[in-house]
């Protein structure tokens, strides 16, 4: 796991409900590219190999949503953070074409979709992606673009289930550091 970074939280995978990762979002992935998945996270502490099985995975499955997050928390606790913002951004157009919605978050309005609700998969997917977009700009010093992504959550998700005040908390606390 990764320790808490100087911003004081650790971001959220896409998504943090492991059944729904693996009953809604794993449905339909090939038994070879599950496989390869398990093998990834079996051997999660030997980064060559588990690296080989995501890569594995992503040839069988290249647009499942489970071998994304799979690849996308590999390179989020490894540390690789621009790496994990390139499959967040991928999970995003994902979710976008599940829902049928723009493809740019920037567009995305918050009639475009049941964002607030707990049982409405995809956008649920969407936001916790998203929250963990505007994280990875954060860590990665892009503090403007995580703001912009962080108000469009809450655009999205006026009653902040998804828990993005805390990151607007964070960047606000940044910024007074950086006024000091």
């Amino acid at each position: 796991m990764a320790a808490a970074d100087r911003f004081g939280e650790q971001a959220s995978p896409p998504v943090e409900d492991a059944l729904l990762v693996h009953a809604v979002l794993g449905g339909g992935l090939p038994a070879e590219a599950e496989y390869h998945l398990r093998e990834a996270s079996l051997s999660y502490h030997l980064d060559d190999v588990a690296e080989a099985h995501l890569h594995e995975a992503q040839a069988l499955a290249p647009e499942h949503a489970a071998v994304l997050i799979g690849r996308y928390r590999f390179y989020f606790y490894k540390g690789r953070l621009a790496e994990a913002l390139e499959i967040a951004k991928l999970c995003l157009r994902k979710a976008a074409r599940e829902i049928n919605i723009a493809s740019d978050w920037r567009h995305v309005r918050a009639s475009d979709a049941e964002f607030g609700s707990w049982v409405a998969l995809w956008p649920r997917f969407y936001c916790f992606t998203l929250k963990g977009y505007a994280y990875l700009q954060m860590r990665l010093g892009e503090l403007e673009e995580g703001r912009r992504a962080v108000a469009k959550l809450l655009e999205l998700d006026p009653t902040d289930k998804i828990g993005a005040r805390v990151l607007l908390g964070i960047l606000d606390r940044a910024g007074q550091d950086a006024d000091d």
